[in-house]
C-alpha cells in the first residue's frame, strides 16, 4: 500500500488514481522489461571543450550545472524523463515510465522551449561567466526495450537520435521521420537531404524544426467530412438540450467513446445547428497549474464583469484567498448570468484528463444551477468512469452515452465520403474497412497513409499506435498483464488460458471485468469448453498489448499456451495448426534473440511435425494454397524430415497451385541440398518431379520417357527403403506420364499399384490422385464408356465424407455423360468440377479442366460454345507460364476455329502448338497433324494434306487412345473426300470401329452418318 500525494489516504498497489480523492498518482517504476515506442531526445552543447579551456574547472562545472538544471526542468515539465547526462549531453526519453499518445509532440515542444530558455540563460551566463552555450538537438521516435536495470531505453531508436544530434548544426533541432509524422500538424519543418549517418546502411530522412504551433495537436482531425451513422445519438443530445431550454435547468450530457470513435465529430454536428451561445474548454493531458485550465478558457470566452471576477478567482489573483467551493460558486453564477441572456452550451473536451477539483466543479454546476438553460457537454474516454464511477449518477438531468464503432455499411459510407470520388482498389478499401473495425479515426489515418505512400499494404499508422500504447500504459499493472497474456492467444482468448500461462496461476476475473468496463475487451463465445472467453474490442488493441511484450517473454508464453491448448483443445478442428503456430512463435523468438539450445530446437521440430501434418490434411481436402503455406512454414523449422517435406512442397507448388517457376526453383534447391546431405532417395524423387515440371514449361529437356525412367528409379529406392508412401508417389508419376505418352493401359496398371501402396501408407491424398488419373487414362485412352463408369465405384474407397463433392468425382460423371451423349448432364458436372477446383485454389487443375468442357461442346457439335471456353483456359495457362496442358487445349481451340471457318486463326494457334508441344506429347502432336491435313485439304493442297493425315494415323497407332485413332481416320476420310480419292469409306469404317470400342454414342452416330453419305455419293 502507498499514500496519496494529495490527500494522504492509502492507495492500492499499482493504482493510477486515489480511490478517496481521485488524484492521479505517480506511475510505478518499471518492474519488468517492455517493448515500447518512445521518443528519444539527445541534446548536446557545442564547443564545450573550448569553453572548459577558458573557464576555471569550478566555474565550468557551475555553468554546466545551470544548463543541466534548466534542461531537466523543461523536459520534466513536458513529462519527459532525463535518463542521464553524458559529458555535456543530455539524453531524455518521452514515454518512460508511462507512454502518452502525444509523446512526440511533448518532446518537440520541450526542445523548442529549451532553445528559447537558453537565450535567457545565456544572458545570465554571459554576465556571470563571460560565456554562452549553443545546443544541437536530435529527436527520434521508435521501438525500444525499457525496464532494464542499466538504462531507461535500449534500441536503434536511441542510436538514431544520437546520430541526428551529431548531424545538427549549432542551434538546430533535427527530427526523425516518425517523430515528424506524429507531430506533423503542430510543427513547421524543412525536409533535409537524406543524411548519411555513421553506422546506418541507408540514408536517413530528417527534418529541421523551424517552429512549433502553440496548443496545436500533433495530428489534427479532419472534421469536415459528413457525419456517418450517429443519427440516434445526435437526436438524444438535441433532446437533452431542448429539455434544458424548456425547463430552464442545467443538464449534464457526457459523450463517452474511445479515441477516434467520433465524439468530437458528433459534438461539432450538434453545435452547428444549436440555437445557443457556445463556449469550449479543453482539459490538458499535462502542464503546470492545469486544474482550472478548461474553466479559464470558458470564462474568458464569456467575458463581462462577472467573468473578470470569476477569472481572478480561478487564476488566484483575487484579493483574498478563495477555496474550491467559492470558485465553483463563482463559475456557476457566471454561467447562470450568461444563460439568462441566451441558452448556454459549455463544452469540456477530453474530460477524462480533468483534475478531480475540476470534475467537482462541473458536478457542482450540474447539481445546483437553477432557472437557467445550460447544457454541460463533456466529451471523454471510458477512463473517466474509472476515476469517477458515479459520474452523473443520481442526477435527474444527467445523460451518458457510449459511442460504439460504426458498422460495416457505415464504415463503407465513411470511406466513400473521405475518398470524395477518388478511385481506390476495391480490395484495398475492403482491407482498410476490416482493419479499422469501425473506428473513424483509424479509417481516416489508414486512408491517408495509403494515399500518401501509394502502397497496397495496410500499415497501422504511428498515430494510432501511439493512442493505443498510451491507453494501455494507463492500466493497472495486473490488468495489463492479463491483457498481454490474452494477446498471446489471439483476438479471442479464454480466461482459463490466461490463468494457466501465468506463473502464479492467479484468478483473473476481477481484471477481466475491469477491462470490459474500460471497453478494451468484450465477452464472447468460448471455442473451448473451459470457462469464459473474451474478444479484444479491436485487433489493434490486441496488437498493442502483444507488441509491448519482450520477445523472450513472448517465447515463454507461446510455449506455455501451446502446452495448455494441446491438453485442453483436442476437440478443435484446427488443433494441430494452432498448437503448431504457438510452438513456431516460441522457436522463432528464441532464434531471433540468439543461439537456439536443444530445448528450442525441440520446440521447432515439434512445430514442424504438426505443420506438416496440417499440410497433409490441407492437401487431402484439396486446399492447395493452405497446404503450400503450411509446408513452407514446416521446412523453415529444424526437422529431420525437412528434405522430404521440401519434395512435397515442390510438388504442391507445381501441380497444386500452378506456380511453375517457384516450384521448379524449390525442386532444384531440394536436389542440391539432398546431394550435399547424401540422401539418394530425395535426390531421385526431386529429380523425377523436376523432370515432370519441365513438361509444363516447354523446356528443351522435357521428355516423358526421361520422367518415367527417373520416377521408376526413385520408386525402386523407396521400395528398398520400405517407404510405402514415397513408393506410391513415384509410381504415380510413372503412371501419369505413361498416360501422357499414349500408353493408357500401362498407366492404369501402374496407377492401380500406386493406389494400393498409398492406401497401405494411409496416404489418402495420393490414393485420390491415383483415382483421378486412372479416370483420365480411361476417359482418353483404351477404356470403354462402361469401364469409365466403373472408375466411379473406386472413388468412395479414397474419399473422406467431407470430400464427397471432390472435383474428379464430377469429372467421372461428366466423362460418362459426354460419351453417352447426355450433354446437359456432362456440362453440369464439368462446371461443378471446375468450380470446386477454383474454390480450393487448384489453379492448374482449374484451367486445364477447360479441355474437358471444350471437348464436351465439340462432341456436341457446338464449336461456337467450345471456342470461348477453350480460349479462356488457353489465355490463363499462358499467364501461369504453363505449356503442357495448354498445347492440348490449343489443338482443341484450333479445331473449334476450323469448324467456325476461321482458318487463319486456326493456323496461328497450330503454329503455337508446333512451338510449345513436347515432342512425345501425342495428343497435341496428333491434333497438329490431323488439323493441318484438314486445313490443307480445304485449301486444295491435297498431296500435303494426305501426307499429314497419314503421319497422324502412324502416330496414333503408337498409342492405345481409341478416340485419337478414330479422329486420325476421320481426318484421312475428309482429306480423301476433298481430293476425290478412293479409300474414304474404309477410313470411316475404321474410325467407326474405334468409336464403337469406346462406346462413344455421339461419335458413333456422327460417323455412321458420314458413312451413309459417302456410300450414297459412291453409288
Amino acid at each position: 500500500m502507498g499514500v496519496c500525494s494529495s490527500c494522504g489516504a492509502e492507495i492500492r498497489e499499482g493504482a493510477r488514481f486515489c480511490d478517496t480523492c481521485g488524484a492521479p498518482q505517480a506511475a510505478p517504476a518499471e518492474t519488468q522489461e517492455q517493448r515500447k515506442t518512445v521518443t528519444v531526445v539527445f541534446c548536446d552543447v557545442t564547443g564545450s571543450t573550448a569553453i572548459g579551456e577558458r573557464l576555471d574547472a569550478e566555474s565550468f562545472r557551475r555553468v554546466m550545472a545551470r544548463y543541466f538544471d534548466e534542461a531537466r526542468r523543461v523536459i520534466e515539465r513536458h513529462s519527459g524523463t532525463v535518463e542521464k547526462f553524458i559529458g555535456d549531453a543530455v539524453m531524455a526519453v518521452f514515454g518512460v515510465p508511462v507512454v502518452h499518445e502525444d509523446d512526440a509532440v511533448r518532446a518537440v515542444r520541450a526542445t523548442a522551449e529549451l532553445r528559447v530558455a537558453m537565450q535567457t540563460l545565456n544572458e545570465e551566463l554571459a554576465h556571470d561567466y563571460g560565456t554562452t552555450l549553443e545546443l544541437r538537438i536530435g529527436i527520434n521516435t521508435g521501438e525500444v526495450v525499457t525496464g532494464t536495470e542499466e538504462r531507461l531505453a535500449t534500441g536503434d531508436a536511441v542510436n538514431v537520435a544520437a546520430r541526428l544530434q551529431q548531424a545538427a548544426a549549432p542551434g538546430e533541432i533535427l527530427l526523425g521521420a516518425e517523430t515528424r509524422a506524429l507531430a506533423r500538424d503542430a510543427v513547421d519543418v524543412e525536409e533535409l537531404v537524406p543524411l548519411e549517418l555513421k553506422g546506418k546502411q541507408a540514408p536517413l530522412v530528417a527534418y529541421r524544426l523551424d517552429s512549433v504551433t502553440p496548443d496545436a495537436p500533433g495530428v489534427a482531425r479532419h472534421l469536415d467530412a459528413p457525419m456517418v451513422g450517429r443519427e440516434h445519438e445526435r437526436h438524444v443530445l438535441e433532446d437533452a438540450f431542448a429539455n434544458a431550454v424548456r425547463r430552464r435547468t442545467c443538464a449534464l450530457f457526457t459523450l463517452l467513446g474511445t479515441a477516434g470513435v467520433g465524439k468530437s465529430r458528433l459534438a461539432r454536428e450538434f453545435l452547428a445547428g444549436v440555437d445557443a451561445r457556445v463556449v469550449e474548454g479543453h482539459c490538458l493531458s499535462y502542464g503546470d497549474g492545469i486544474t482550472y485550465w478548461p474553466v479559464v478558457e470558458v470564462v474568458k470566452q464569456l467575458g463581462g464583469s462577472g467573468g473578470q471576477q470569476a477569472l481572478e478567482a480561478l487564476l488566484g489573483e483575487a484579493e483574498t484567498p478563495t477555496s474550491p467551493e467559492e470558485i465553483a460558486w463563482s463559475v456557476r453564477k457566471r454561467f447562470e448570468a450568461a444563460a439568462l441572456e441566451r441558452p448556454l452550451v459549455v463544452v469540456f473536451d477530453d474530460a477524462h484528463w480533468g483534475e478531480p477539483t475540476f470534475l467537482d466543479l462541473v458536478e457542482h454546476v450540474a447539481d445546483l444551477s437553477r432557472d437557467a438553460p445550460i447544457l454541460l457537454l463533456c466529451l471523454a474516454r471510458p477512463e473517466l468512469l474509472e476515476r469517477r464511477p458515479g459520474w452523473g449518477g443520481g442526477k435527474l438531468n444527467a445523460t451518458t452515452i457510449l459511442l460504439e464503432p460504426l458498422d460495416a455499411a457505415e464504415t463503407e459510407e465513411l470511406i466513400d465520403s473521405l475518398l470524395g470520388g477518388e478511385e481506390l482498389d476495391p480490395d484495398l478499401v475492403a482491407r482498410i474497412r476490416a482493419a479499422a473495425e469501425g473506428n473513424p479515426l483509424y479509417v481516416e489515418e489508414m486512408l491517408a497513409m495509403v494515399r500518401a505512400s501509394g502502397e497496397r499494404d495496410i500499415v497501422v499508422p504511428p498515430t494510432i499506435k501511439a493512442l493505443l500504447a498510451a491507453r494501455l500504459d494507463q492500466l493497472d499493472p495486473s490488468e495489463r498483464r492479463v491483457l498481454e497474456r490474452g494477446a498471446v492467444e489471439g483476438q479471442l482468448f479464454h480466461s482459463a488460458a490466461v490463468e494457466a500461462i501465468a506463473r502464479d496461476h492467479s484468478p483473473v476475473d476481477r481484471q477481466l471485468v475491469a477491462l470490459v468496463r474500460k471497453e478494451l475487451v468484450r465477452p464472447d463465445q468460448p471455442q473451448i469448453p473451459v470457462g469464459d472467453a473474451y474478444r479484444f474490442r479491436h485487433i489493434l488493441i490486441r496488437d498493442a498489448a502483444y507488441d509491448a511484450l519482450p520477445k523472450a517473454v513472448r517465447a515463454e508464453l507461446h510455449e506455455r499456451f501451446a502446452a495448455w491448448l494441446d491438453e485442453r483443445g483436442t476437440d478443435l478442428v484446427e488443433h494441430d495448426e494452432i498448437v503448431a503456430y504457438h510452438l513456431e512463435q516460441a522457436y522463432r523468438y528464441r532464434a531471433e534473440l540468439g543461439p537456439v539450445d536443444a530445448e528450442g530446437e525441440a520446440l521447432g521440430s515439434r512445430a514442424a511435425q504438426l505443420l506438416a501434418t496440417a499440410g497433409h490434411g490441407a492437401r487431402l481436402r484439396g486446399d492447395m494454397r493452405a497446404a503450400a503455406v503450411l509446408l513452407e512454414r514446416a521446412v523453415s523449422l529444424p526437422t529431420p524430415a525437412r528434405l522430404a517435406l521440401l519434395v512435397e512442397l515442390g510438388e504442391v507448388v507445381v501441380e497444386g497451385i500452378g506456380e511453375l517457376e517457384r516450384g521448379t526453383a524449390l525442386l532444384e534447391r531440394t536436389i542440391d541440398e539432398a546431394r550435399v546431405a547424401g540422401d539418394a532417395l530425395v535426390v531421385a524423387m526431386a529429380s523425377a518431379l523436376r523432370s515432370a515440371a519441365a513438361g509444363h514449361r516447354a523446356e528443351p529437356s522435357a521428355s516423358f520417357e526421361r520422367t518415367i525412367a527417373l520416377a521408376t528409379e526413385a520408386a525402386a529406392l523407396a521400395e528398398r527403403g520400405g517407404d510405402e508412401g514415397q513408393l506410391a508417389s513415384m509410381l504415380f508419376i510413372a503412371g501419369q506420364h505413361h498416360f501422357f505418352a499414349g500408353q493408357s493401359r500401362e498407366a492404369e496398371r501402374i496407377l492401380s499399384e500406386a493406389m494400393q501402396h498409398a492406401l497401405r501408407a494411409n496416404n489418402l491424398y495420393q490414393a485420390q490422385k491415383c483415382i483421378q488419373w486412372t479416370l483420365g487414362a480411361r476417359s482418353w485412352g483404351a477404356a470403354s464408356r462402361s469401364e469409365i463408369a466403373e472408375t466411379a465405384e473406386l472413388i468412395p474407397q479414397v474419399l473422406l465424407p467431407s470430400l464427397e463433392r471432390a472435383p474428379f468425382y464430377h469429372w467421372a460423371a461428366a466423362s460418362v455423360a459426354m460419351h453417352a451423349g447426355e450433354f446437359d448432364d456432362a456440362r453440369m458436372h464439368g462446371r461443378r468440377a471446375r468450380s470446386v477446383a477454383a474454390e480450393r485454389g487448384m489453379d492448374l487443375h482449374d484451367q486445364s479442366s477447360g479441355m474437358v468442357l471444350g471437348l464436351i461442346e465439340l462432341m456436341a457439335g457446338d464449336p461456337e460454345a467450345a471456342e470461348p471456353i477453350l480460349r479462356e483456359s488457353f489465355d490463363r495457362l499462358a499467364e501461369l507460364g504453363e505449356t503442357g496442358y495448354r498445347s492440348t487445349i490449343a489443338g482443341m481451340l484450333a479445331e473449334a476455329l476450323y469448324e467456325l471457318d476461321r482458318d487463319d486463326e486456326a493456323n496461328e494457334v497450330l503454329d503455337l502448338v508446333a512451338e510449345i508441344a513436347q515432342p512425345d506429347d501425342v495428343d497435341p502432336q496428333l491434333r497438329l497433324l490431323t488439323l493441318r491435313a484438314r486445313l490443307l485439304a480445304r485449301h486444295g493442297d491435297h498431296v500435303e494434306a494426305e501426307r499429314h493425315a497419314r503421319e497422324g494415323i502412324a502416330l496414333a497407332a503408337t498409342t492405345d487412345y481409341l478416340e485419337l485413332n478414330a479422329d486420325a481416320y476421320l481426318a484421312l476420310a475428309e482429306v480423301l473426300r476433298a481430293s476425290g480419292s478412293h479409300g474414304e469409306i474404309e477410313a470411316l469404317r475404321t474410325a467407326l470401329d474405334y468409336f464403337e470400342r469406346k462406346e462413344s454414342v455421339p461419335m458413333i452416330e456422327r460417323t455412321r452418318a458420314l458413312l451413309s453419305a459417302a456410300a450414297a455419293a459412291s453409288s
